[in-house]
Formats: structure tokens, sequence, C-alpha cells
């Protein structure tokens, strides 16, 4: 008799992404290698999982404990303590247990400060990615797993319908991201009720984070009271919706994404005047012809507008819709308005027909 379907599922779904992870390391391997590797050194990639101790995290620490010796990989763990909630570092050294016990090595218990910056839940994220990283890059890590379901998916759809920031946020997490693909998700496809299943059944201790049904915390309301009521409201089905329009907009954004990559290349303002402002200052941001920006399709224009005030300097997590719907008005809209101030002291200023974006400073200097 195989497996319990739940897990089952779960194994199935680690597996893919384990195979993933090996294809991508052998084809980097294999494209930079230029001399036979050292015969001390182990050729088996490390893959370690983000375990926080819930259902979903521990799914997918037994699953990939179960299928990464399978297949030649080493399988290790991290959990973070935020510290956030009395007694959080008990929880942390219990979780890093379990992890032991699931013959994972190495596995790592790691504190974080949690800032204020952007709200408790971005803070949190924030700190508890930065401690990802860190120690991927010093344990030489292939991937992390993280377990996000289908679920969280559908969360992450809703939360950024509310924020109108548009497609690329209606496209949710990706399978995969992070530098090199570090980042992988293989519980995208995957409810929440599988995962739980599956550590029901294989007898795995499970703790609730009290965050989760904390009504403070605008995920836990819409989980708790948001999706529900749109169930309802509309049937049964909706997180399945949801999910499959994060990855239809995702695919959308990825290629208007491409397309402007492209079209950045030829709205370079060509100008005289527009040639003086590209030379200005070493490594300044090109000027971009109002002209030819003027004539792209909007969705377009304005991820070339977005990439530019990035390359500018101005940070991509403070860079918001109106922003760049500003800057766009500085093309569309032109009444002789001054310069748009951007996040990161970047500015963007409209100039003898081109558009210049760049430091605040650098334009001071100029004058």
């Amino acid at each position: 008799m195989g497996p319990h379907p739940a897990v089952a599922a779960i194994r199935l779904a680690v597996r893919r992404a384990l195979h993933d992870v090996l294809n991508d390391a052998l084809s980097g391997a294999d494209s930079s290698r230029t001399a036979p590797p050292p015969s001390d050194v182990s050729p088996r990639p490390l893959v370690l999982v983000a375990c926080s101790g819930g259902a979903d995290s521990m799914a997918l620490a037994s699953a990939l404990a179960f299928e990464a010796p399978k297949l030649g990989i080493r399988a290790g763990g991290v959990t973070i303590d935020h510290g956030l909630q009395t007694g959080s570092e008990v929880r942390a050294a219990e979780v890093a247990v379990r992890l032991r016990a699931l013959d994972l090595d190495p596995v790592e218990n790691v504190a974080v400060r949690v800032g204020r910056e952007g709200g408790p839940e971005a803070a949190a994220r924030d700190a508890r990615y930065a401690a990802l990283d860190e120690a991927a890059e010093r344990l030489g890590a292939a991937a992390v797993l993280l377990g996000h379901t289908r679920d969280d998916q559908a969360e992450t759809v809703l939360l950024g319908l509310a924020r109108g920031s548009g497609i690329r946020s209606l496209s949710g997490m990706a399978a995969v991201s992070g530098t090199r693909g570090r980042y992988r998700r293989p519980f995208l496809h995957l409810d929440r009720q599988t995962a739980r299943k599956a550590c029901l059944v294989q007898s795995l201790p499970v703790w609730d984070d009290p965050h989760n049904a904390d009504p403070a915390y605008l995920r836990s309301r819409l989980r708790h009271e948001g999706l529900p009521a749109l169930e309802k409201s509309l049937g049964k089905g909706v997180i399945e919706a949801l999910a499959r329009t994060a990855q239809l907009s995702r695919d959308d954004a990825d290629a208007l994404d491409a397309w402007a990559a492209d079209a950045e290349r030829t709205v370079r303002a060509e100008s005289p005047a527009a040639a003086a402002e590209a030379a200005e200052g070493a490594g300044a941001p090109p000027a971009l012809d109002t002209a030819k920006l003027y004539a792209l399709p909007p969705a377009v224009r304005r991820r070339v507008l977005r990439r530019a005030a990035i390359a500018a300097g101005s940070p991509p997590g403070s860079l918001f819709a109106r922003h760049i719907e500003e800057v766009d008005r500085l093309i569309t809209g032109w009444r002789g308005q001054g310069a748009i101030n951007l996040p990161g002291r970047v500015e963007a200023q409209r100039r003898c027909g081109s558009l210049v974006i760049r430091r605040r400073d650098e334009a001071a200097a100029e004058h």
C-alpha cells in the first residue's frame, strides 16, 4: 500500500522542485566549468527548507527529508526566531529539534531583529528573507524551499488587488524567485488542508502561529473573514480561480516586461540637446525621447519609466503606481510641469523634448 494521498501529493511536489534544482545546478556547472572540480569538493547540492513549525512548512520539511536522499541531494533546514512573541526562542529551538529528528543537516536556528519600516508584516518578512539569504550564502545552498500554498497565493492576489498596483501585484508569488532562482515554492498548486493532512497522518507536531488568527493583521482578516465571505457569495472554487489568475497575470506581466526591456533601448533621445543631457555626469541615466515614449502602449511605457527610475536609484519597494503615473503625465499630459520627485532622492524632468530621470544631487550639481 502506498502513502496517504496527501503525503503522496507533497512528496511529488517536492520531487519535481528538486529535479528542477538539479537541472539548474547541472546547467550552471556546465556553462561555467573550465576545469574538473577538485576531488575533495562534494558535487551534491544542498537544499534548505525554511520552517516555522506550522503545518505547511513541516509538511514541506518531511517531504524534503524523504525525497532528497533518493536524488543525492543534501537536505537542511532553517528556522527564524522573529522575537515578536513571548517564548519565541523556545519555539524556534523546538522546531530545530524537529528538523534534526527528520535527519536534516545542517539545521540552523536564526534570531532576527524586526524593524518597523513598511508595517509589522512587511518588516518581519524583510528580516526573514535577509536571514534566509545570509544562511543560504554562508552554507552554499543551491535553493531554499518555502511552504506557501495555493491559499497563500489567493490571499496575495487579493492583497495586490486591494493596493491597485497593477498586473504584477496580481501575479502573486512566483514558483521560482530570488537571486539565481534561490527560492522555490513547491506547494503553490496544493491547498493548505493537504499540507495539514500530511502532517496529521505522519504524526508530525505542528505549531499554529497566533499571529495567523490575529485580526490586527490584514492577511489574517482576509484569511478568516474575506475569503470565506467570497466563497459564501460566489461559491467554492474562488481560491483556485485566484491562483489561476495569478499564473495568467504573471505570464502577461513577464511578456510586458520583456517588451519594455526592448523598448527601453529604442527610446533613447537622439537630438543634440538630448545627447548632451545623456552625456552629463559619469554613469548618468540616458535621456529618453518623449515622442517615442508617447508612441508606446501605456502598459509598456509605464514599465520603461519604472525601469529608468529604478536605474537612477529609486528603491523598487517604495516606487508605487502613483509615482509612475505622475511621471507618465510628463509624457501624455505635458503642461510645462516642473520636476517630479520620486523615492530615493530621484527626480524626473522634461527638458528639450526629452525626459531625464536622475538623482536630485546630480541635477543640483549641474547648477
